[in-house]
C-alpha cells in the first residue's frame, strides 16, 4: 500500500468529518470534540487550521483518503496529531504517514499527546522516535471523563533524517 501526504482539498472535509463520528475511533482517541455531530463546529475549526500557520495533510492510501495529519501550534510548542480511518488500524498507515509529516516539517521539537491507554497511537509515536517526558490527566470527550494521557517529544538530532526511520535518541 503507497502511503501519501497532500494538501487538504475541500472534497477531504465530508471523508474527515465522517472518520472523527466513529464511535470507536473517538473513544480511543479520546481527546475529540465536545460534539463530534456538529458540522458547524467542525466546518469553523476547519477553516481555522487551514488559514493558519498549521501544516494540516490528507493521508491517502493507494490515492484513497483514510485520514488526516498535522502539525499545530505556536513555535516551539507545536504539536503532531493524526487521524486514520479504522478500516486502515493496524496496517502501519498511522506510522507511515507521521514520518512523511517529519520528513515534511523538520522543525524540532515537536509534541504529541494520546491516552495512557492507546497503546496503539503510542507505539506510532515510538517508532517515528518519540519519547515520553510526562504524565498528566485530562477531560476526554471521547470518554465523558478525566483520563490518564502520555506527552511525548521529537528532539532534535544530530544527523538526519530525524524522526523518519523510528531509531532511538530522536523525539520524545
Amino acid at each position: 500500500m503507497e502511503i501519501a501526504l497532500r494538501v487538504v482539498r475541500d472534497s477531504d472535509l465530508p471523508v474527515f468529518f465522517r472518520q472523527m463520528r466513529d464511535p470507536e475511533a473517538l473513544r480511543m482517541a479520546a481527546f475529540g470534540p465536545a460534539d463530534p455531530a456538529d458540522r458547524e463546529a467542525f466546518d469553523a475549526q476547519w477553516k481555522r487550521i487551514r488559514a493558519s500557520s498549521d501544516v494540516p495533510r490528507t493521508v491517502l492510501a493507494d490515492g484513497r483518503v483514510v485520514g488526516s495529519a498535522a502539525v499545530y501550534g505556536e513555535p516551539g510548542e507545536r504539536e503532531v496529531t493524526y487521524w486514520i480511518d479504522r478500516a486502515y488500524w493496524g496496517r502501519g498507515v498511522a506510522t507511515a504517514a507521521l514520518r512523511a509529516l517529519l520528513a515534511e516539517v523538520p522543525e524540532r521539537p515537536l509534541y504529541a499527546r494520546a491516552a495512557a491507554d492507546n497503546t496503539a497511537s503510542l507505539r506510532v509515536l515510538e517508532k517515528c522516535g518519540f519519547r515520553e517526558t510526562a504524565r498528566a490527566r485530562g477531560y476526554a470527550n471521547g470518554r465523558g471523563r478525566e483520563i490518564d494521557e502520555v506527552v511525548l517529544v521529537l528532539e532534535a538530532c544530530a544527523s538526519p533524517p530525524c524522526g523518519g526511520d523510528g531509531s532511538s535518541g530522536r523525539r520524545r
